[in-house]
């Protein structure tokens, strides 16, 4: 009789466990797939149809979008017992390339648990790609960047390209017309020549470091000769960062060459006065092999000035760099760098901080 008595008050219990899991608000679908959504053909709506199957008329108290590019709408009236109502999930697109998957939290007057609904979809353009993604403006073309950043490039006789997509955001067709103005050290070439409306093309950007023959940072600029109506002469700055190449030495090699190492990575300035130069020392020594060059010492602002009673050590043999550094008209917290570039093939190009404080 007990066992009877338990098992009765377990299927009770399961019974109400499960009345508390269904839930009043069923929905024909809570994930919706847009699949490709167009950028251009603006916001994108999906209805959620929804039945109230509890015994009370229902109301939808709140519809909570994850973001504000997702704009919901549901019907307002209480919804009776069987009846039906709809939650409208409105997506715009503009400037959202890519995947998305947004949320809609439900509130009703009846459940306590919200309901999580899903749209989800991915953004690209007519021409399949957005315009967000270039948005850098000159004339009728668009590009990601008015500059041209070709990172690392290495002191060699030979000419290193990169390339820059852009497109013809106008109506005409925009022609390249082969001239660039530019140091000789830099060739251009852009391909197709002739660009029409709304379709891509490619700057094709050719840059021989060893004629330029400098080392670290460095800025350019070029401008490219077109029929653009809106703006025929097209400038655009060029960077880049010029290093000596050493090519991967094998062990014995290694064991010969030179070394550079520094007394210390960093020089503290202390407490500064604006406009009042303030110089201080560092040690160097070659620790290799063979003959260490110091090929060039670069102070990453103006406000640095540097000197070295050296440029060739012979191993064992060390030198001093005396670092300038005037803060100008700066006030606070000074961090700074020093670049020493030299025929260490392991470690070419090796950087001191300089750091100080302006009153």
């Amino acid at each position: 009789m007990k066992r009877i008595s338990g098992m009765l008050v377990l299927i009770v219990a399961t019974i109400g466990a499960f009345a508390q899991l269904v839930k009043p608000l069923k929905f024909n679908e809570e994930v919706f797939d847009f699949g490709s959504v167009i950028e251009e053909d603006g916001p994108v709506s999906h209805e959620f149809v929804f039945t109230n199957v509890g015994t009370k008329p229902l109301q939808i108290l709140s519809v909570q979008p994850s973001c504000g590019c997702t704009t919901p709408g549901w019907s307002k009236e209480p919804i009776m017992p069987g009846k039906s109502g709809s939650i409208k999930a409105q997506y715009d697109p503009k400037g959202r390339p890519g995947y998305f998957n947004k949320s809609l939290t439900v509130t009703t007057d009846m459940d306590n648990q919200p309901v999580i609904l899903q749209i989800k979809g991915t953004v690209s353009s007519k021409n399949g790609y957005s315009a967000v993604e270039f948005q850098a403006v000159n004339g009728n073309l668009r590009l990601r960047s008015l500059s041209f950043n070709l990172g690392k490039v290495f002191l060699k006789d030979e000419f290193v390209v990169r390339e820059y997509e852009f497109y013809n955001a106008g109506v005409k067709p925009v022609t390249y017309s082969g001239k660039t103005e530019g140091p000789e050290y830099i060739r251009i070439s852009v391909e197709p020549s002739t660009i029409e409306p709304g379709k891509k093309g490619i700057i094709k950007l050719s840059y021989n470091g060893k004629m330029k023959g400098q080392y670290g940072f460095q800025s350019d600029h070029i401008t490219l000769h077109t029929d653009d109506e809106l703006q025929p002469l097209k400038g655009f700055t060029v960077y880049a960062t010029l290093e000596d190449y050493f090519p991967e030495l094998k062990p014995d090699e290694a064991a010969k060459a030179p070394q550079l190492r520094f007394a210390a990575q960093s020089i503290e300035y202390g407490s500064m006065k604006q406009n009042q130069s303030v110089t201080r020392s560092i040690q160097l020594t070659n620790t290799g092999k063979s003959v260490l060059e110091i090929r060039s010492i670069q102070g990453n602002c103006t406000c640095i000035q540097t000197e070295t009673d050296k440029t060739k050590l012979k191993p064992g043999e060390s030198a001093t760099i005396k670092v300038s550094f005037n803060p100008q008209d700066r006030k606070g917290t000074q961090t700074k760098s020093v670049t020493v570039y030299s025929n260490d093939p392991v470690n070419p190009v090796q950087r001191i901080t300089l750091s100080g404080v302006v009153d």
